[in-house]
């Protein structure tokens, strides 16, 4: 079965949005660089900062963001960013599936065309991703919906794109998590420009969970 890995782009105080779901500066780097995301779709369709010019980091970043969009297959994803990005009208921007936590059913006549799957819980999601993933990698959008599916230990690897800037409050990468939960020690540390990416193994206890 493929990795899970729960990841996002973040603040430094842990805020993947403000509280109006705004990313402010968070994904500026993706579009500041000199280097074209190939390999990866870097069209218009895909740039949700508004500047129109695809894709483009540092150097540093682009062989690491190059390898981890390819290895996706199936990205999950809760209701809340699906609506507001209206599920990027079908087409992931990685991998060829996106799985949805939601009770609610995919909106009626919504791109029939797309293979996006709507799951009412943390375990289905993941059972579904498993299936339709293969062994190429799930990855699971930080935020509520993630930190759900990391609570119940179906996350295998956290991955954070941190950017150094301070929210004070927001939408929090880890959301609701109670009680603790190490990792391992990071076994990657990028620096890039105007962002470090950080990955962790999920620590898991000697019984097997996490």
């Amino acid at each position: 079965m493929g990795t899970v890995i729960m990841q996002n782009v973040v603040s430094v105080d842990g805020f993947i949005a403000d509280e109006h779901d705004d990313v402010g500066p968070l994904h500026e780097w993706y579009f500041s660089g000199d280097t074209p995301i190939t390999g990866t779709p870097p069209d218009e369709q895909f740039d949700h900062s508004g500047a129109g010019n695809g894709f483009r980091v540092s150097s540093a970043s682009a062989p690491y963001v190059r390898a981890m969009w390819e290895s996706i297959g199936v990205i999950v994803m809760g209701r809340t960013l699906f609506d507001l990005m209206n599920g990027w009208e079908g087409k992931p921007p990685a991998g060829e599936h996106v799985v949805v936590v939601s009770h609610r059913p995919k909106p009626a006549g919504w791109h029939p065309e797309a293979s996006y799957h709507f799951a009412d819980g943390p375990k289905a999601a993941i059972a579904k991703a498993q299936e339709l993933a293969g062994d190429r990698t799930i990855a699971v959008n930080a935020g509520e919906a993630g930190s759900r599916i990391f609570a119940a230990g179906l996350v295998d690897e956290v991955a954070m794109d941190v950017v150094p800037v301070v929210f004070g409050s927001g939408k929090r990468f880890f959301a609701g998590i109670e009680g603790q939960q190490l990792l391992e020690d990071p076994h990657l540390v990028i620096q890039g420009d105007r962002v470090l990416h950080l990955k962790f193994k999920v620590r898991r206890s000697p019984a097997g969970g996490a």
